[in-house]
């Protein structure tokens, strides 16, 4: 059996494999309650044998959306809409994770395809156009957006409540696993870093206080989901600009969110601000991973132009990371996860779909 194919548990839940589905927004709920196009997309990939399906970005608070038509579950209506999306992954043999987040500084923002032409519609959606003024550790704007509010000590502990709540409609819409956003210049990642945190409270100054409304969020979710599910955290490793986190930083608050009952991370790289410089290429946050994974010692997923069943289980291989995680690979090959188990000689009983059997091809000798 490959590294990428073999079972991987963690603590009550065992997924079929390691080669997961990174979460991707769709920009297509309204009022934050996801639909057919959701229940299609990410059903699919269970069929095409991911291990483990992670749901997009899905704010906590209303404010938390990136934009007006982004996926939420802050109410029982999303809660409900969720769960028959989540029976379709089981029911074909994936586990279902979802990513709870908060946009922070980039909430309030035109979806991707906004009608409209892009010059029209780029940055901040206007009040009287269905936005809102955006909240953030300081009142310093990403570029091109609107300034945020400085949240205020009790409006931070409200979203700490909330995320608490948004992991127990999760559990109870039968998601198996929760990960926390704390990465791509979002909230969580806004307080880590000291080019978006200028606070001089309990929140800000030294790496400590910086990381702690991303340890309180731990902490609560863990509370509120029991013993048995398991916590992913999704960090950015570096902020690759000058002054910002670097990758040492990002493992440090790492390890005391393993302390605070995370349980994995799931590691990518950068988004906090728009002059970021970025060495593209196939494999290249794969490093970041490695890296938290010495200094933590807890399982990690690695990201970043992951393209073939080869590739992935190198990764594995050389002990960079424990899984792989693809976006738009998934995108581009629903069924992804049948490919690369077929490039790596694996038997299709028990991946395959019993009615895909008949499509299957054995590798070439």
């Amino acid at each position: 059996m490959s590294l990428l194919f073999s079972p991987l548990t963690i603590r009550d839940v065992e997924f079929r494999n390691r080669l997961w589905v990174a979460p991707m927004c769709m920009y297509s709920a309204e009022d934050g309650v996801v639909n057919d196009w959701h229940h299609v997309h990410l059903a699919q990939f269970a069929s095409g044998g991911a291990g483990l399906v992670i749901a997009e970005a899905t704010a906590v608070v209303p404010e938390g959306r990136i934009s007006p038509r982004d996926a939420g579950i802050w109410n029982d209506a999303q809660r409900d809409a969720w769960r028959p999306i989540v029976e379709s992954i089981h029911a074909r043999g994936g586990r279902a994770g979802i990513q709870l987040g908060h946009a922070g500084r980039k909430a309030s923002t035109w979806w991707p395809f906004a009608p409209g032409s892009s010059t029209e519609h780029r940055g901040s959606v206007p009040l009287d156009d269905g936005g809102w003024v955006a909240e953030a550790p300081s009142a310093i704007a990403y570029e091109g957006y609107a300034e945020p509010v400085e949240l205020t000590g009790e409006r931070i502990a409200e979203i700490v409540a909330a995320f608490a709540s948004a992991a127990r409609r999760a559990i109870d819409a039968g998601f198996d696993a929760v990960e926390i956003h704390a990465a791509h210049g979002y909230l969580l990642h806004q307080f880590l870093s000291p080019l978006s945190n200028q606070r001089t409270d309990a929140y800000g100054g030294s790496l400590e206080n910086r990381a702690r409304l991303t340890l309180d969020v731990v902490r609560a979710v863990r509370a509120e989901v029991g013993e048995g599910v398991p916590v992913l955290v999704r960090f950015s490793a570096q902020d690759s600009a000058p002054g910002g986190l670097v990758v040492d930083d990002v493992a440090t608050v790492a390890r005391w969110a393993q302390e605070a009952g995370a349980d994995f991370f799931d590691v990518s790289s950068s988004g906090l601000v728009a002059h970021q410089r970025i060495d593209v290429h196939p494999g290249y946050q794969v490093p970041f991973a490695a890296r938290i994974r010495e200094v933590t010692g807890a399982p990690v997923g690695a990201v970043g132009i992951i393209t073939t069943g080869a590739q992935a289980e190198q990764v594995l291989a050389d002990g960079a990371a424990d899984v792989v995680l693809a976006a738009r690979e998934w995108l581009r090959d629903p069924h992804f996860g049948l490919r690369a188990a077929t490039e790596l000689g694996e038997l299709p009983r028990g991946l395959w779909p019993d009615q895909y059997l008949r499509a299957y091809r054995a590798p070439k000798a």
